[in-house]
């Protein structure tokens, strides 16, 4: 590229002043702080681009100089200094016009030059959505804003004046970009504190996203009741003349929420807009801190504060570097008042955030306490990507925490997930493949192995350990957030107990046929099909499911299924009990959704027990010597002959009395002891309780009967024990 000579030949201002365009008319005016040398050199800047982007033009028509000058009123408004103005006019020339860096470096400075070529790259940048932003899109975005946070300041109002004239784009085009900007840009100038550009693009975002909504919300906002609007001058009248009497010099805003935060606040909250606008909000902004906590103490006295709303951002600034004083109040009409209350600069930085450190006003010499932060943090950044061999080492360790409400995280690769706020581990391993999170053990987090139900915190770098004989439990359900976690687990779940029943069914009818001196296999596929279709099942597996449900009896299906069913079948005789011999189903315990464990006797390995037969639940087994046990050998056809398999593996509940002294400490003991025998107290009750004694029910967690007694020998040995026994 050759620069263009046209555009560098000076033009005299005199000559110019007639045809200056009126958006550089209101350019100049909004640039009214800056001396006229520096004025002049806006005119320079516009004149060189004007002919750069000569032919050009925006969707909407017009011509394209006019989109950079509006970005420099925008930066303007802002109170930026001048080489940041002329950088944002002619921050499309490098990538869109056959102007040169070295052009803009003569007739500019280095400075200039250099903006306008962080901007250019960074407007490379493709965010699509936030899980599609990569590693080396942050790390080029951060490397920009840390050479100079001027670059993303050029970029945002770029952004805010693409938003403003949206109309102009295609529906789709609109939508992109609107999910785009409240969803990376908005929360980047939250972070370095430009509140005023924030809202302004969180709003502009939301008319194009949701343009209905939007103007629904507006037109309540401004068809207020009157008498709203009469108490509003009420309370103001008020805070005003008590601030007046106190001698403090101040100014008093009142605040009216926009579209984007009451639609928010309504999401987030679950609120109606009545219940979100029925709030009053004031900002008081005085000289000095001293004032600001002096004019707290005069809110207070005028009305009273709502317990644990106060909130001091001046003693512990947010990480952007804002500060205010924040508080609640009871109302005279029954509403909140929200008031804020702070200093002149730090309403400024409230509201330019680091824009406010080359502000005419500042003079630009000392950085702000906003811009110091924000520097504090890009350079921290920056040290760890030195510190690093690559990109996606670098993002490892952003703490990024541009959005408030999800936490972002990252996986082995680099890639980027945003998660629901309190997710685990296991929300993680759902969100990377639903099979990593069927198969998930663990999770090392920044490197240390954790559980799945641990709480994970934006910037963590997730790893999963998986293995194939794991499988979703239960218990899962009660510590994932994400609904992609709990609609797997629980789809996973019926299957794993789908596949469980047709198992035991399986069994349950093969002993049945035994019975009957035959087999499953023996049974004629004719006979098969014609039971099957006549009670109105798709496939064996739904019958034998069915069967283990308890559903259906399995001898009464047995019979069914054999030549003598035919003739038996009219008398329904009830069938003998199985014998208890050998010819017992095995069970392991973790037969889900089928085999239950009775809380009135709690089996556990180990046990003699019994199986018995119910509607609905399958197989709940009791112990042989339980109570109820004679009450079932009534149904000797819902009795089923159960032991238990050779591989049993888990924690099985059961309970133990124990009897101890009444003295400080005696149930710590007892824990502590339950707890170095491997066992967990799921729960615990008084039976009997006096002076000196009391009767305690344990329920624990064990492996089997051997486990049940070390745990009750360990429990005997303490002198605070007076009695053992297993419930």
């Amino acid at each position: 590229m050759t620069p263009i000579s046209p555009v560098l030949t000076p033009v005299e201002p005199a000559s110019m002043e007639a045809d200056l365009p009126d958006y550089v008319r209101e350019l100049e005016h909004a640039a009214h702080y800056l001396p006229p040398p520096q004025r002049e050199q806006l005119r320079r800047a516009w004149s060189i681009g004007a002919a750069a982007h000569a032919g050009q033009t925006r969707k909407s028509g017009e011509p394209y100089i006019t989109h950079p000058v509006a970005v420099a009123r925008v930066l303007a408004d802002q109170g930026l200094d001048v080489e940041t103005l002329v950088a944002a006019i002619l921050h499309d020339t490098l990538e869109d016009t056959p102007l040169t860096p070295e052009s803009i470096t003569t007739e500019f400075g280095t400075t200039v030059t250099e903006l306008v070529d962080g901007v250019t790259k960074l407007d490379k940048l493709q965010f699509r959505d936030r899980q599609e932003a990569n590693a080396e899109s942050f790390r080029k975005m951060l490397l920009a804003m840390s050479r100079d946070l001027r670059v993303i300041l050029i970029k945002l109002a770029d952004r805010l004046h693409n938003m403003r004239t949206l109309g102009a784009q295609s529906v789709e085009a609109r939508s992109r970009i609107a999910s785009e900007t409240l969803e990376i840009y908005a929360p980047i100038a939250q972070r370095l504190g430009m509140n005023l550009i924030k809202a302004e693009l969180q709003d502009l975002g939301f008319r194009a996203l949701h343009p209905w909504r939007h103007a629904v919300l507006e037109k309540r906002i401004r068809t207020q009741p009157v008498m709203r609007r009469e108490s509003m001058v009420q309370i103001e009248a008020q805070l005003a003349q008590k601030l007046a009497k106190e001698k403090l010099q101040h100014r008093l805003i009142s605040r009216v929420k926009s579209p984007w935060s009451i639609y928010s606040k309504m999401r987030a909250e679950h609120k109606s807009f009545t219940q979100v606008m029925d709030v009053f909000g004031f900002r008081i902004v005085v000289g000095s801190v001293a004032d600001c906590y002096h004019a707290l103490g005069v809110v207070h006295a005028a009305y009273k504060p709502l317990d644990a709303r106060f909130r001091d951002f001046i003693a512990i600034p947010k990480a952007n570097g804002y500060q205010s004083l924040h508080t609640v109040l009871f109302g005279p009409y029954g509403s909140p008042i929200e008031v804020q209350i702070r200093t002149e600069d730090m309403d400024l930085i409230a509201e330019r955030g680091i824009a406010a450190h080359w502000s005419y006003k500042h003079g630009g010499d000392m950085p702000s306490r906003a811009q110091s932060r924000a520097q504090g943090w890009i350079t921290s950044l920056v040290e760890s990507q030195r510190a690093t061999g690559s990109s996606l080492e670098f993002l490892e360790n952003v703490k990024v925490d541009l959005f408030p409400d999800e936490v972002y995280l990252f996986t082995p690769k680099g890639d980027i997930l945003s998660l629901p706020r309190n997710a685990t581990a296991l929300d993680f391993a759902y969100a990377v493949h639903t099979d990593v999170g069927n198969h998930a053990v663990a999770a090392r987090v920044d490197g240390k192995l954790v559980p799945l139900r641990s709480k994970l915190s934006s910037g963590q770098r997730v790893e999963i350990i998986t293995a194939k004989a794991s499988a979703p439990k239960p218990q899962w359900l009660e510590f994932v957030v994400s609904g992609k976690a709990r609609t797997s687990i629980r789809q996973q779940l019926k299957q794993l107990e789908h596949e469980d029943a047709v198992q035991l069914g399986h069994r349950m009818l093969d002993r049945a046929l035994e019975a009957l001196a035959t087999s499953l296999e023996r049974v004629p596929a004719q006979r098969m099909d014609a039971f099957l279709a006549e009670h109105r099942y798709p496939r064996l597996e739904a019958l034998l499911a069915d069967i283990a449900l308890g559903n259906r009896m399995p001898q009464q299906v047995a019979q069914a299924l054999t030549r003598e069913a035919t003739a038996k079948s009219k008398k329904r005789a009830a069938p003998p009990p199985m014998p208890r011999g050998e010819d017992k189903i095995l069970i392991t315990g973790a037969e889900r959704g089928v085999i239950s464990f009775a809380q009135c006797c709690l089996p556990i390995p180990g046990d003699e027990i019994m199986g018995y037969h119910t509607t609905g639940k399958g197989i709940v087994v009791h112990r042989l010597d339980c109570p109820n046990v004679a009450e079932y050998s009534k149904s000797p056809d819902r009795w089923v002959n159960i032991g238990w398999d050779r591989e049993v593996s888990g924690d099985f509940p059961t309970a133990m009395r124990i009897e101890l002294d009444n003295r400080p400490g005696a149930l710590a003991q007892v824990a502590a002891a339950i707890a170095e025998a491997e066992s967990n107290i799921d729960r615990l009750e008084y039976i009997e309780r006096d002076t000196n004694v009391s009767a305690i029910r344990f329920q624990i967690e064990v492996r089997d009967r051997k486990h049940i007694a070390e745990v009750m020998r360990r429990v005997r040995r303490l002198k605070v024990v007076l009695g053992v026994q297993r419930i």
